[in-house]
């Protein structure tokens, strides 16, 4: 049985302002609670600001993911490690699989990994099958993708949704007042797949029927620089609103009265349930994970991927229907405090962790 002082070492990528990020400071902020103790190696952390970091159990170690440095980097956490070495560790980004595979072979220790989105076409894993508790995904989607490939083991695959954060004083907002300018936005990193571009293509349309509207995008990201040139290009700099460099999304949330996703591929959609225990109603690409979520008319709405006319109708629709967008942002919020509250997903961490704490292989079978 594994002791009350188990100790995780959790491995992530670098630290940015996203849903999977939020997942991961709250399982390092909560797991204590449930008896264990918890470590979290990153290359950076930086990103997040320093207020949304005090005091917690981070080891930053940039040379990790360095192409001449990271294996001097990898022998030098080791020997660092090995004096007290975790019970587990927990690679929550598999991009992170190859450090966190090579340190549990060298420490004799099991590990599990979380799957957050969808495999790449082609992307192979290389993955110890001795070693190798769990295969996590954040998404029943995911899941059965990862069902289609005979290396994983069944048996050994589970789904932990993302959690957020439903305990903060909340009080019904008043969308969509007629008084105001109507706030449609979205939030999250700005990267390719999450389908900004077909949002920002809406932006003119949706201004045809509804003239006085406001957009906002919060986030930052590699896709940043092409999409304010969009912006530019269909002549919206007025209308739309970059909000960059923010450590906690939820403020430019609470500034939206729609907020939308447009993603192309998304495993789950954290930031997305940040706006449902929001009471924000949602516009959100039929994609991937995001139908776990989206009731279609009971939760919110859906729309086909790179559609931005039907994103556009839709959006143009509640703004017309008020009481429609606060009937649905209400659903959305109670459809979080059922499924998808951070203290559930602490939960189901906490006993995955103690199963395969129980199960863990003796000296003789790591050795095999």
């Amino acid at each position: 049985m594994p002791s009350q002082e188990s100790s995780i070492l959790l491995l992530a990528g670098r630290l940015e302002v996203r849903g999977r990020t939020s997942q991961l400071l709250h399982l390092v902020r909560r797991l204590p609670d449930e008896g264990f103790k918890v470590r979290l190696l990153c290359p950076n952390a930086s990103p997040l600001g320093r207020e949304a970091t005090q005091g917690l159990p981070i080891r930053e170690a940039p040379a990790i993911e360095w192409p001449v440095l990271r294996f001097a980097a990898w022998h030098w956490l080791l020997w660092e490690l090995a004096a007290n070495p975790p019970d587990l560790i927990h690679i929550f980004q598999r991009r992170l699989l190859p450090f966190g595979t090579w340190l549990a072979r060298k420490l004799r220790r099991p590990y599990v990994i979380t799957f957050h989105d969808f495999l790449r076409p082609g992307e192979t894993l290389a993955i110890d099958n001795v070693l190798c508790r769990r295969y996590l995904a954040v998404s029943e989607p995911i899941r059965d993708e990862l069902f289609t490939q005979p290396r994983y083991p069944q048996e050994l695959i589970e789904v932990i949704h993302s959690g957020v954060e439903t305990s903060f004083q909340h009080a019904t907002p008043e969308l969509l007042d007629p008084d105001q300018s109507p706030v449609i936005g979205t939030a999250g990193p700005l990267e390719f797949d999450k389908g900004h571009d077909v949002f920002i293509r809406a932006t003119p349309l949706i201004l045809q029927r509804v003239p006085n509207a406001q957009f906002v995008i919060a986030g930052t990201g590699p896709e940043e620089t092409r999409l304010r040139q969009l912006v530019r290009d269909l002549k919206m700099t007025e209308q739309v609103t970059f909000v960059s460099g923010m450590a906690d999304l939820a403020v430019a949330i609470e500034a939206m009265d729609i907020f939308v996703l447009p993603s192309l591929r998304q495993g789950l959609g954290t930031i997305m349930l940040e706006a449902m225990a929001r009471s924000r109603p949602v516009i959100a690409s039929q994609s991937g994970g995001i139908y776990q979520i989206v009731k279609e008319g009971v939760t919110g709405l859906l729309v086909p991927p790179s559609d931005s006319a039907a994103l556009a109708q839709c959006v143009i629709d509640l703004v017309h229907n008020p009481k429609r967008a606060r009937e649905l942002g209400q659903a959305a919020r109670e459809q979080v405090l059922t499924h998808f509250r951070v203290e559930d997903m602490v939960d189901k961490t906490a006993e995955m962790y103690r199963a395969v704490l129980d199960e863990m292989p003796s000296p003789k079978d790591v050795d095999a």
